[in-house]
């Protein structure tokens, strides 16, 4: 008899034991799955988790490692299938801690500055932790500009900023001298055309999917390299790709690359959506300081820029050497001229777009898409296309047409460059080899305008604009206009 209490006080005593293991095994979290994205300046690896899960995260040097540890959390997936491939991580080890926790080591091949954060379920994943290896000193692009580009590019912008200072000052900005590169002289730095290329999303953000499963973040990369490599057959020109591969980049980051680059041009390719498989068509968007100009363009810039929550990166155009209200002077100035040539290019891109496919808007829309705010560099988007229309979503998977629409992209910018050249560009050289010097050419000095150069050769200015197909009254220093006889 008291063996038989004996045996029931065990069994009891292993049934609560039971029901508290199972209890601890429910509240744990369990990793289900885990994902690598590989980028030139970093790597970053996301845990896909059943529950949220408190991480440590530290480095450990003599091998270099860097150690995650998960408390009351287990391993459900294998990691031996994980690609390292073009990582930092030459190996992946995983193990028990304090009986109830996970440990993951990684082992690396290079200097790393690690960083970590966690992300809240949303359409397309659970509860993630998000570790970032980043590169010290490494450029996030694989082909960065030569620095005696960069340097030629540095003077251009510099002496745009002195004079955009003059009249902030209300000083003439005729008194402002040029640097050299702005002088006609020998030789001439005849410096490529830089477009930065950004394709939409990418890695933890696959942006919009189609009705068959199509990725946005796909489509709009594959159409970025080809983009690219048409923009670098083109003499003249360089393409800046703001990430060629399955990975993400903040919003602010893409400009900032961009501006970094010394880009003359940022478009950012993507392919639209909407709640509905009806809306189809093309649409190019420049940014808007009043806000977007439409219903569709505010829901889709609000869209785009809540993607940058996944990166979890902020930045901002510091202009801290000036006062506040010369601050506020100079980026309107800076803003309004990016913003008149955004616009400008826009419409001869749409133009060449409405050849291929039909365009969802007649004119370049305006909205507040991050991508797009950076001051001194004309931004474009383009929507190639709706990919949660079913026909649409089918003929952007198709190389043949993606390779159409690239060409108009292209050939909208093109078009522009060839009659607005940089001064110190290969194309500007060209032009003014090409041309004639028996006297009926102009070229723009600080200061002028376009009534004064008009008044002082005796022509009217709207014989100037048709002449030297100027949309409007803007124009360069250094830009060589033809004046047409009176």
């Amino acid at each position: 008899m008291r063996h038989m209490k004996s045996a029931r006080r065990l069994l009891a005593g292993l049934c609560v034991l039971g029901l508290f293991l199972a209890a601890s095994l429910a509240q744990a979290a369990s990793v289900d799955n885990l994902r690598l994205w590989a980028a030139p300046d970093h790597a970053r690896l996301v845990f896909d988790l059943s529950s949220p899960a408190r991480a440590n995260v530290f480095s450990l040097d003599n091998p270099r490692r860097l150690v995650i540890d998960l408390d009351d959390s287990r391993l459900n997936t294998r990691v031996d299938a994980l690609d390292l491939e073009g990582s930092a991580i030459s190996t992946l080890r995983t193990g028990v801690r304090n009986g109830t926790g996970l440990r993951v080591v990684l082992e690396l091949e290079r200097e790393i500055a690690p960083r970590h954060f966690t992300l809240a379920p949303n359409e397309q994943y659970g509860h993630r932790l998000v570790v970032d290896l980043e590169y010290p000193g490494e450029s996030a692009v694989e082909d960065p500009i030569d620095p005696i580009e960069s340097m030629i590019r540095e003077q251009e912008i510099a002496a745009e900023r002195a004079r955009s200072e003059a009249v902030a000052e209300g000083r003439n900005p005729a008194d402002v001298a040029a640097p050299d590169v702005l002088e006609p002289a020998s030789p001439h730095p005849r410096r490529d055309i830089i477009i930065a290329i950004d394709a939409g999303h990418g890695g933890e953000d696959p942006g919009a999917i189609g009705p068959s499963g199509t990725r946005e973040k796909d489509i709009v990369l594959e159409m970025s390299k080809r983009l690219a490599r048409v923009v670098n057959a083109a003499e003249g020109f360089r393409a800046v790709m703001i990430r060629d591969g399955d990975y993400y980049v903040g919003l602010r980051q893409r400009t900032r690359i961009a501006r970094e680059q010394k880009a003359d041009f940022f478009v950012s390719i993507h392919a639209d959506a909407f709640n509905s498989p009806r809306p189809n068509g093309s649409s190019v968007y420049a940014l808007s300081q009043r806000g977007a100009t439409s219903e569709t363009a505010q829901w889709l810039a609000a869209s785009e820029n809540q993607a940058d929550l996944i990166g979890g990166v902020d930045g901002s155009l510091s202009l801290d050497d000036k006062d506040e209200v010369l601050r506020g002077v100079l980026l309107d100035l800076t803003m309004t001229a990016t913003l008149n040539d955004s616009l400008t290019i826009g419409g001869q891109v749409l133009d060449q777009l409405g050849r291929v496919n039909r365009l969802h808007k007649s004119r370049v829309e305006q909205a507040g898409f991050m991508v797009l705010k950076s001051p001194d560099i004309p931004s474009l988007l383009v929507e190639t296309g709706f990919i949660s229309n079913p026909g649409e979503e089918s003929r952007l998977r198709d190389g043949s047409y993606q390779q159409k629409m690239v060409d108009a992209i292209f050939g909208g910018i093109r078009g522009h460059f060839q009659r607005n050249p940089p001064l110190a560009s290969l194309l500007a050289w060209q032009r003014d080899r090409n041309r004639s010097t028996a006297g009926n050419e102009y070229r723009i000095q600080p200061g002028d305008t376009l009534s004064e150069i008009a008044a002082r050769h005796g022509v009217p200015v709207a014989q100037i604009k048709r002449a030297n197909e100027l949309n409007g009254d803007v124009i360069r220093v250094g830009q060589v206009l033809r004046i047409p006889r009176s």
